[in-house]
């Protein structure tokens, strides 16, 4: 992935390769700024000695993945330089809120002194979020202000409202013209794909062509409502025909029971997008930068129309209006939320009694829980180096956690700080498995 670059004051300049950056690091013209996401500072360039071109951060947020895409305009062509995802932590902190809330009811019943009702914290301002919602707009928030701090962002581009397409084409269209353009049945395809699993549901094929099914036929009193379309393969759907999903599944009495649950599946995470989307929106808006607000299906049209597979992160690449979309075969950076601790001291067994007490200052001999570390040992069943997130200890013995697993007992001696905690855990992912094997035949 590109490296981003700070000149001597600390003012973001144009991302730079990866082997641009060794060289100047090489050479002693460059100090590493920050190890992840890797950043360098130039000590002999000024802002005002280079020029700068163009930056868009896409975003397509997500009830628990948010994907993020750094881009360089280029006349319509938009050369991708950064690619992350960030996965939320909003049902986290749901459990811990419901947790607190089970404590807050069991001390009625004990024994405790006496405490006076309170109705003013009650009241709750307009445009009022949950926790676990607010989270996911603070988030986004803050990492859309650190990549401004790296990079020189002059626009932002968000997955949001659906374009009026067919009236910028054609301004005298009406009626039932509006659903047979290009984006036709977009919307609908793309969260049948979501919900069903992107196989189909009557023999769970997988990588085929895939049509839109009704479960109790419209010729026998069926609706074209959501929840009574599912995807099925052309033979399944060639021998269903117009027989009702019961008949045509006698035969089979637990995928029929499994059909009847999914098409039932609560619409939870797509209400948590749409309780989000403005509050998230106005934020973004509040950063003072061009904002372009695109719909999902203009996203998958980009994505179908260009070859380019399907993550988080690529479909951050594919919102808005992109002619071209380059350079988008890089490996991806995995932001997880995991939060800066816990007030609560205690460790609960299933029960909700104590069975562990942890200590009152969260930093022993110079590390804090969260800090990405790098363990030398040098001989032992644990000898070598270890890189990741740590577990610290009053007793000075270690746990590092790092991508083939967590490795425990590691003396304190042996760790070298590289990175303070800030809430978040990192990984570097490649490319995935299957986007391999794509890229092997070309888009």
């Amino acid at each position: 992935m590109s490296v981003c670059v700070l000149d001597k004051s600390g003012t973001p300049l144009m991302p730079c390769s990866e082997k641009r950056a060794r060289k100047l690091l090489a050479c002693g013209r460059a100090r590493v700024h920050r190890v992840v996401p890797f950043v360098i500072r130039l000590v002999d360039r000024r802002q005002s000695d280079c020029a700068l071109q163009p930056l868009r951060l896409k975003l397509d947020p997500g009830s628990k993945t948010t994907g993020m895409a750094l881009v360089r305009e280029d006349d319509g062509t938009h050369h991708v330089l950064l690619l992350a995802e960030l996965r939320h932590r909003g049902q986290a902190i749901r459990d811990a809120l419901a947790q607190r809330r089970a404590f807050r009811r069991a001390r009625r019943s004990r024994k405790t002194r006496y405490r006076a009702k309170r109705f003013d914290n009650r009241r709750r301002p307009e445009g009022w979020l949950a926790p676990s919602l607010r989270h996911r707009v603070d988030t986004t928030r803050t990492w859309v202000r650190r990549l401004q701090r790296c990079a020189p962002v002059t626009a932002i581009s968000q997955e949001l409202v659906r374009f009026d397409m067919q009236a910028l084409q054609n301004p005298e269209v009406s009626g039932v013209e509006y659903q047979r353009g290009e984006l036709q049945g977009y919307e609908v395809r793309e969260y049948l794909l979501e919900k069903w699993g992107r196989r189909c549901a009557y023999c769970d094929a997988e990588g085929v062509p895939l049509e839109i099914d009704h479960i109790h036929p419209r010729s026998r009193g069926g609706s074209d409502r959501v929840s009574n379309l599912t995807l099925a393969c052309r033979a399944c759907n060639e021998r269903k025909g117009s027989r009702d999903v019961v008949e045509f599944l006698a035969h089979d009495p637990e995928r029929l029971a499994r059909i009847e649950a999914s098409r039932k599946t609560p619409l939870k995470d797509a209400a948590a997008v749409n309780a989000t989307r403005w509050a998230l929106y106005q934020a973004l808006k509040a950063t003072g930068l061009p904002m372009e607000a695109a719909s999902g299906g203009r996203t998958k049209f980009n994505r179908t129309r260009l070859g380019i597979p399907k993550t988080h992160a690529l479909d951050a690449a594919c919102v808005g209006m992109a002619d071209v979309v380059t350079r988008w075969r890089r490996p991806t950076l995995q932001i997880k939320g995991t939060g800066r601790g816990s007030y609560q001291r205690t460790r609960l067994n299933g029960h909700g009694f104590a069975r562990g007490y942890l200590t009152c200052r969260k930093r022993h001999f110079g590390f804090q829980t969260g800090d990405l570390v790098r363990a030398s040992v040098p001989d032992g069943k644990k000898a070598g180096t270890h890189s990741g997130r740590v577990a610290v200890r009053a007793s000075g013995s270690f746990n590092v956690q790092t991508a083939k697993g967590t490795v425990q007992g590691i003396s304190h001696r042996h760790c070298t700080l590289i990175q303070r905690a800030d809430g978040y855990g990192y990984a570097a992912i490649p490319p995935l498995t299957e986007v391999r094997g794509f890229l092997a035949e070309g888009p």
